[in-house]
């Protein structure tokens, strides 16, 4: 159906969608924000170089011979011949790993950021110049060439008594558009017979809504949920149309699905998270600290000067047990989060004893959600 449009009457006819999808319910989420497209990703580059320019702050060379066997084979490039056996002692050198993101659609020509780290003992990149350095991606060909000078966040100052001060990390920084683009990535945006989308999470309700509502601007049978994660859609196959056609179902408005009741516990940190539709079923519950003490005191016995004894330090142990009586409360039928938060609050818990408490709930089966431990 949407191959008969004219391109005037299909850029007009995605002018009016766009107007209805402006207004229409302003309390849901657009498709842009719960969805990717698929096929439409970027691309990971990494590559090996040298940063040079270094104030005594480069590798030891006697701890990182591969710094020394890559200077030396930068220079063997420029027709300088070291001699074998030759140690290095570069302190203004420092072997470097290159990482970057290469994003879709980008042409050979445009720039992109690159952040360069010390691979090997280098103590601080601070002032140091990158030397031309190629990116590879997963596939071994080169996609960028980086070259350029290190803005280096951290840095470390050191005493001759061994003494030292470090802010944030020294030994990586970033090169903004550092590498120029040299190789574009190809991707089947223009030539597959459709578009499938692709939710951050994944919710059957969410799925059906999309489909649901694509069809009902774009027409029925141009949008179908394969499964909890994906949705085909038709598409024009002019690229100028199918282009238009994703910009309107991208800023469509979708009813999201509310996630399912899950309880959150961050056993490291203490942190505990409840989702919405939390609920407990009915029970009664009581929490109570016992804090032991153990304090160690020393006693001296100390003889009359006539008794002929001797002096003795003996040790003397105090063990106290403190237990609190909190109260019991109790939760009724289809306790809301805001009324799990106030009853447990009313006993005062602690982070870790509220973890106590929402474990016991769940092995007694009166919690009704989902327990994720972290």
């Amino acid at each position: 159906m949407l191959r008969q449009f004219s391109k005037n009457s299909f850029v007009r006819m995605l002018a009016i969608f766009a107007l209805l999808c402006a207004g229409f319910n302003a309390h849901a989420d657009r498709l842009k924000d719960i969805a990717t497209l698929a096929g439409v990703r970027s691309n990971p580059l990494v590559g090996y170089g040298l940063v040079v320019g270094l104030n005594g702050t480069g590798d030891q060379t006697t701890q990182t011979p591969f710094t020394s066997q890559s200077f030396s084979n930068m220079l063997k490039q420029f027709g300088i011949v070291i001699p074998v056996g030759t140690n290095f002692q570069l302190k203004n050198v420092a072997a470097v790993s290159i990482h970057a993101n290469l994003p879709p659609f980008i042409k050979p020509g445009q720039t992109i950021d690159i952040t360069v780290s010390s691979v090997g003992n280098a103590k601080s990149l601070r002032g140091g110049s990158l030397l031309l350095t190629a990116l590879k991606g997963a596939d071994g060909q080169v996609y960028a060439l980086a070259q350029g000078e290190l803005v280096v966040g951290g840095f470390g100052v050191e005493g001759s008594d061994g003494s030292k001060v470090t802010v944030n990390i020294p030994s990586a920084g970033r090169i903004p558009s550092g590498a120029i683009v040299e190789r574009e990535v190809p991707n089947g945006f223009a030539q597959s017979n459709g578009l499938t989308f692709n939710l951050k999470r994944s919710d059957f309700t969410t799925a059906q809504q999309v489909a649901e509502t694509i069809n009902d601007k774009m027409g029925p049978g141009v949008a179908n949920a394969i499964d909890a994660m994906s949705i085909h859609v038709t598409a024009p196959e002019n690229t100028d149309q199918r282009v238009s056609y994703v910009s309107v179902l991208e800023n469509m408005q979708i009813a999201v699905g509310e996630a399912p009741a899950r309880v959150i516990i961050n056993s490291r940190t203490g942190t505990i998270v409840v989702g919405n539709h939390v609920t407990v079923s009915p029970v009664a519950v009581t929490h109570g600290s016992l804090t032991v003490t153990v304090s160690e005191n020393v006693r001296v016995s100390q003889p009359n000067a006539l008794a002929g004894g001797q002096t003795v330090v003996t040790p003397q142990s105090n063990v106290t047990a403190k237990e609190e009586n909190n109260r019991m409360f109790e939760l009724h039928k289809s306790t809301t989060l805001e009324e799990i938060v106030r009853a447990v609050n009313q006993v005062g818990a602690a982070p870790g004893d509220l973890m106590a408490i929402i474990e016991a709930l769940k092995e007694a089966g009166a919690l009704n959600a989902e327990l994720i431990v972290i």
